[in-house]
């Protein structure tokens, strides 16, 4: 832009010329015009801050009067008297005259100036009197960024939940403007109380309705454009409610056992928008007995009544012989007979002819009777009151608690079958309970025969002390014994020695955990040639696989395996150590095998390494316990792999092991197994519920179902797991919703507590606690009831029981149907997934060194299995061990589809190889032929398996 050198010395020029004119004319300014004379220059319109949009200039301007000259200066230079526009006029309002002045600023203009500030311009004014200055205007280039810096994100928030939408616009010049579009609409808060769209420009809904569903957009904008940010999608659901239940129908049948039902409705309110559904059950159905009528039946007619004064008299009977029942019929005729006594021998007026009878006589007698009814109705009361002063004086408000143990994972898995929908009886004596095979225990050595097999002995009950909620509430519970100040180097409230300690001292104390030793433990046996197999202990999880090749040809060993139910040496475990599993010895000692066996054995932790020291211990000549290995270290001489139940074993010697862990924080947790079971008492109208707690494993239940067998108890829900967990926190068992004008239960046994050592180092022994409920009548037939067990500042598990108690029944079946395993070994080539034609060419394949990696490692690598390679690396045949214990890793038989897709993976890194690789391979053999058609399919040819009992 131009500038003017001199503005002054022209404005002087122009000034002295026209007062020249003025003068030299002799003409006056009219009257009706002010006099300009003696005022500064005043701008009646000063420049604005402008913004250039594009590449479009914007214009400035100013006006002011008297004004004999305005120019524009611009970043501290004048602009060239061309570059301005200019025009003058008079205000009609004030008869002045007004100068109006106008410059074009560029783009390019404003993106050449290279200053400390924007850039900017000024007006300056000359009148007669001097000059004047306007404010400065800046002119800024306009623009508006594409993408948002936080677009809002969609949400799905539950009815009346505050919903807060958010969106950081793209920076722009001037300040960008957000509205909020919904479904294309603008949302304003103007209307609309429940919406804040003010707020940092976010969206603010304070309580959502389901009207605010929808789609929502943020929308920016300024001079230069709008921006739409992405579609966030809101949806406002509501979960469903349940109705209250209907009354019950009447029973199915008129007469004898029937069903009842009574239903709700997920409508209160009904679920919309995705809303989760009602949890539990629309329908219940219950047992009922309609009793079938009864009709009436006459006694005996009474003895007949002396004469009375009307020379008559009567007897009678009552229809009682049976008396009519259940919508029965009446007798049919008199209940009253009467007769004329004297044969008509009577007076004029009725009296007999030889009657004499005082009349005081009478009212002797009804004194004398009412005296009598009197003192027998006083003997009765005063005989209720003895009887019950006494039995409160004699009644008992203990609990019992046993130790006992049950159920592995080993032979054989048990399942509940759950009743069809909407019924809510898991077992009542008009339904067989069913405790079938399925997949809450499975494993892969089940090898069922028809003989059934004879349970384990029942553990003897142990009574142990248990806190009631009264004696809680009087704080007196059991932990207040514990020591008052905990080490604290691990962690806050640490476990330390002392807490489990305390379990040995009150072994000295009033509670007492002694292990009972049964009559039989666990135990099988086999005998094991070349070809190897596999041996289980039923019913416990507990299995060994022998792999082929593992004894030398032409011998054989009669080898066995046992898990320790008696006194055990895992007393001596010190500080919070405890029993993760079932203590398995296997053998005969001195035996001898060429390549490792492979041992499953179950435990119960929640395995977190950062949580866990988990290792596997081996019990010495001397009866002591030495560490063999921990679980997350690497050592070559025993192979350990943790998965979430089981812990597969490779070992190299027989004797006896225990898998022990050590909780390193409050975070540590371990599985408890809860299941209630229930049985009426001996000789009384009483129901007990027994609630068992025990180590999550299939050997620790197991011994709770033999414990039940000879209790003849009925398994009334389906077991339920509970993570308990190492915050020295005891474990409350409290029963609720007990039909109370049907049931009692003793006073302050419905809240019973174990405690933190209790549980914690329960070492695979069951813990159980009594509910023992009474009928109000013995007609009742139906209990339903809630079991809470929770660990205080844990987790919660609810068992639901819904039952039919049968007096007397003689043919109520068992409360399971169990499968058990008869056969427990298993020989040659059929107790292995993987044929043995298969199995050597893969060690074939895979056990010779290859230049290119494509050896065992790669195969362990395949199958997940390559940690601790140094223990392979040490064998005759590593590929053999890995596929051994693969085989014990992999249960199901469908797993030898990730086998097959494993040598597959491998084959094709083979195919990828060049000519040449290929010809120094020969002999080799691909791995991609161990994985075709022919591959890994059963061979049905091959010899019949050998099985021992």
């Amino acid at each position: 832009m131009g500038t003017l050198t001199n503005p002054l010395l022209t404005s002087g020029f122009l000034l002295v010329g026209a007062a020249f004119s003025v003068l030299s004319k002799g003409v006056t300014q009219p009257d009706s015009l002010p006099s300009v004379h003696g005022t500064l220059p005043h701008f009646i319109q000063e420049p604005e801050d402008a913004y250039i949009v594009k590449s479009n200039p914007t214009k400035l301007r100013c006006r002011a009067t008297p004004a004999l000259q305005i120019f524009f200066k611009c970043n501290g230079e004048w602009v060239h008297q061309n570059e301005h526009s200019s025009h003058e006029y008079k205000d009609l309002n004030t008869g002045l005259k007004v100068r109006e002045v106008m410059i074009n600023v560029s783009r390019q203009q404003v993106e050449d100036f290279h200053g400390p500030e924007d850039y900017w311009c000024l007006c300056v004014a000359w009148s007669h009197l001097g000059t004047a200055k306007s404010r400065k205007a800046t002119v800024r280039i306009a623009y508006l960024r594409k993408n948002f810096e936080q677009d809002p994100q969609g949400k799905e928030v539950p009815i009346n939940r505050m919903i807060v939408l958010h969106c950081r616009p793209p920076e722009g010049v001037p300040a960008v403007e957000v509205e909020w579009l919904k479904n294309e609409e603008l949302v304003s808060s103007l209307t609309d109380d429940n919406i804040d769209s003010r707020a940092d420009q976010n969206l603010i809904i304070n309580e959502a309705r389901l009207s605010d569903s929808g789609n929502y957009t943020c929308l920016a904008s300024n001079i230069v454009a709008k921006r739409r940010s992405a579609t966030a999608t809101v949806i406002v659901f509501v979960n469903g409610g349940w109705s209250l239940w209907t009354e019950w129908s009447p029973c199915s049948v008129p007469c004898g056992w029937g069903v009842q039902k009574r239903s709700r409705t997920c409508t209160n309110p009904a679920p919309l928008n995705g809303g989760a559904f009602c949890e539990g059950m629309s329908v219940q159905k219950i047992t009922c007995n309609a009793l079938c009528p009864v009709d009436g039946g006459w006694d005996e007619w009474s003895e007949w009544t002396l004469c009375n004064s009307l020379c008559g008299r009567h007897r009678t009977r009552e229809c009682s012989s049976p008396a009519p029942r259940h919508r029965g019929k009446m007798c049919e005729g008199n209940s009253q007979a009467t007769e004329n006594c004297t044969d008509g021998l009577c007076t004029q007026n009725r009296n007999l002819l030889h009657e004499v009878k005082p009349q005081s006589m009478e009212g002797s007698n009804d004194v004398a009777l009412y005296l009598c009814l009197g003192a027998g109705i006083i003997a009765v009361a005063f005989l209720v009151v003895v009887v019950m002063l006494y039995r409160k004086n004699h009644s008992e408000y203990g609990v019992d608690v046993i130790d006992s143990s049950a159920l592995t994972r080993g032979c054989q898995s048990f399942n509940f079958k759950t009743a069809r929908q909407g019924n809510p009886l898991l077992l009542n004596s008009s339904m067989q309970s069913d405790l079938t095979v399925g997949r809450t225990y499975s494993t892969p050595i089940c090898f069922h025969e028809s003989t059934d097999k004879e349970p384990f002995d029942p553990l003897p009950d142990i009574a142990v002390k248990v806190q009631s909620s009264f004696m809680i509430s009087l704080g007196v519970a059991e932990h207040a014994r514990f020591p008052d100040k905990v080490p604290t180097e691990t962690y806050q409230r640490d476990l330390g020695c002392e807490y489990c300690s305390t379990m040995e001292r009150r072994k000295k104390d009033t509670l007492t955990f002694n292990r009972p030793i049964d009559k039989e433990q666990p135990r099988t046996s086999g005998v094991f040639g070349h070809l190897g197999g596999r041996l289980a202990v039923p019913n416990t999880g507990v299995s060994l696989l022998v792999p082929p090749g593992a004894v030398a040809e032409n011998m054989s060993w009669e080898m066995y395996m046992v898990i320790n139910q008696g006194e055990s040496s895992i007393e001596t475990l010190e500080g919070c150590e405890i029993l993760l599993g079932p203590e398995v010895t296997y053998g005969p000692s001195n035996l001898d095998l060429s390549c490792p066996a492979a041992m499953t054995v179950p435990h119960c932790a929640l395995v977190d390494k950062e949580n866990w020291n988990i290792q596997l211990r081996r019990k010495t000549q001397d009866s002591k316990w030495e560490e063999v290995m921990s679980v997350d270290e690497e050592s070559t001489s025993c192979f350990c792999l943790m998965d979430s139940t089981c812990c597969h074993l490779l070992l190299d010697q027989p004797g006896s092991y225990a898998l022990v862990g050590e909780p390193l924080t409050q975070a540590a947790m371990k599985r408890l197994k809860l299941s209630v079971f229930g049985s009426l008492e001996a000789g009384s109208t009483n129901y007990c519920l027994r609630v068992y707690c025990v180590d999550d494993t299939p050997h620790g239940f197991q011994r709770v179902v033999a414990a039940e067998r000879t209790r003849g108890g009925q398994l009334l829900e389906e077991p339920k797991m509970l993570p308990f967990q190492a915050n020295t926190f005891s474990l409350q068992v409290s029963i609720q919703d007990v039909p109370q004008f049907l049931w009692s239960i003793k006073p302050f046994t419905t809240c019973q507590e174990f405690s933190f050592p209790q549980v914690w180092c329960s070492n695979q022994q069951p813990l159980h606690c009594t509910f023992a409920l009474e009928r109000f009548s013995p007609a009742t037939a139906q209990l339903s009831c809630k079991i809470s067990v929770r660990q205080v500042k844990g987790h919660e598990q609810i068992l639901q029981v819904y039952t039919t108690v049968a007096e007397g029944e003689k043919e109520s079946p068992p409360f399971f149907m169990q499968t058990d395993c008869s056969v427990t070994s298993q020989t040659g080539p059929k107790a292995f997934k993987i044929p043995s034609s298969i199995r050597e060419r893969i060690c074939a394949t895979f056990d010779t060194a290859n230049a290119k990696g494509k050896d065992w490692q790669l195969l362990a690598q395949k199958l997940h299995l390559d940690r601790n390679l140094g223990y392979f690396a040490k064998q005759l045949s590593p590929s053999a061990v890995i596929l051994s214990l693969w085989e014990v890793c992999h249960p199901e038989a469908d797993d030898l589809d990730s086998l097959a897709n494993a040598l597959e993976e491998i084959g094709k890194i083979h195919s990828s190889t060049s000519p040449e690789d290929q010809d120094e391979d020969t002999g080799h053999e691909d791995a991609t032929s161990l994985c075709g058609p022919a591959g890994l399919t059963t061979q049905s040819e091959e010899s019949a398996p050998e099985f021992t009992g």
